[in-house]
């Protein structure tokens, strides 16, 4: 009996890529934005829908499940508070509740009744009533729930990222695989973006275009060649401070303006990771703020994998909202292989 995904929410694909590594076949994704169909088509072997979910009736979603096959339900629903992907989705028709479109996750697959449900989503939402409200409807139906707050480095991301997941299957009990990495095992910066070739800021590589850095202005790039890696704002002279940072309040965020560690993960790649005063963002060697590419790198997506199409304008921005919201690509992997087991158990029994 085959297995088939649909993938609410897709973006440009990392969970949907993560998925084809680990075998499973995702038969469309769908989402809103649809300057994200040439990344998601490129770069996977699935259909790109644009289409509202909470438009969307349940039965167009149906007609993607061949007949038989197990059907798994998978999902990033945008519900981070305040976000500017939240914000596009509310233009487009949203108006209420910013955690609404979960409740719509949760219709449809009260509709679909896939054998499988995988959920991501930010660690905040695990305090939200909403989720509360989403493993009730599973619970109602038959489901077995597994979730948890996940670090990313446990499964091969070389970030700090923490998520919130879910399964949920009605053939049995399911849950994530154990941790592939040990702290003394993990993907950190070296290993990911170590072998890229050196730019400088506001440059991109000729041999990859996607690997360019923001212009950064005289007195910032007097700062990163002041900032060590690890440290803070705190080692430059005085006169490079900020007016904020002097104050007593500033003195909480001592990471903005920093420069990343070699031997360490990275941290959380945010839809912002391009710019060096919005977090440690800073290279560990060069004078410069993280690239497209090294930012989609320590997402884990593969250094080949193609954002815009041949000749098109790079709109760091546009990339970076794409980028900093994807679910990391080992993640997906992890939650495909975690199916894929679990599948593999029952059909043994």
């Amino acid at each position: 009996m085959p297995t088939a995904v649909v993938d609410l929410f897709c973006g440009i694909g990392g969970l949907t890529h993560g998925l084809e590594l680990s075998g499973l076949q995702v038969m469309a994704g769908i989402d809103i934005d649809p300057s994200c169909r040439y990344a998601y088509e490129t770069n996977n072997n699935a259909a790109f829908i644009e289409a509202d979910i909470e438009r969307l009736l349940s039965d167009e979603i149906k007609r993607f499940y061949p007949e038989g096959a197990i059907k798994v339900l998978v999902g990033c629903t945008p519900c981070q508070p305040f976000s500017k992907y939240t914000q596009r989705y509310r233009k487009n028709g949203q108006r209420g509740n910013k955690w609404s479109l979960l409740y719509s996750f949760a219709e449809k697959i009260n509709d679909i009744n896939p054998e499988i449900v995988s959920m991501e989503n930010v660690p905040e939402l695990s305090m939200q009533s909403v989720f509360g409200d989403f493993q009730e409807v599973l619970v109602e139906m038959g489901y077995h729930i597994w979730w948890d707050i996940v670090y990313c480095p446990d499964y091969g991301v070389p970030q700090r990222r923490r998520r919130l997941v879910l399964l949920a299957s009605l053939l049995g009990d399911i849950a994530l695989i154990a941790p592939q990495y040990s702290p003394e095992t993990y993907l950190n910066v070296r290993d990911s973006i170590g072998s890229l070739p050196p730019i400088n800021a506001g440059q991109a590589s000729k041999y990859d275009l996607l690997h360019c850095s923001a212009q950064l202005s005289e007195i910032n790039l007097e700062r990163i060649k002041q900032s060590r890696p690890g440290g803070t704002w705190r080692d430059w002279d005085e006169s490079l401070k900020l007016s904020c940072h002097k104050k007593e309040s500033g003195s909480t965020y001592p990471s903005v303006y920093g420069r990343m560690s070699w031997d360490k993960p990275a941290p959380t790649i945010t839809t912002q990771f391009y710019g060096y005063g919005n977090g440690r963002f800073g290279h560990p060697e060069q004078n410069r703020a993280l690239s497209i590419r090294e930012g989609a790198i320590l997402q884990s997506f593969p250094k080949d994998y193609a954002f815009v199409p041949p000749g098109a304008p790079i709109v760091k921005r546009e990339l970076g909202i794409h980028i900093g919201n994807a679910v990391p690509v080992n993640l997906g992997k992890a939650i495909g292989i975690s199916i894929q087991r679990h599948i593999g158990e029952r059909k043994t029994r």
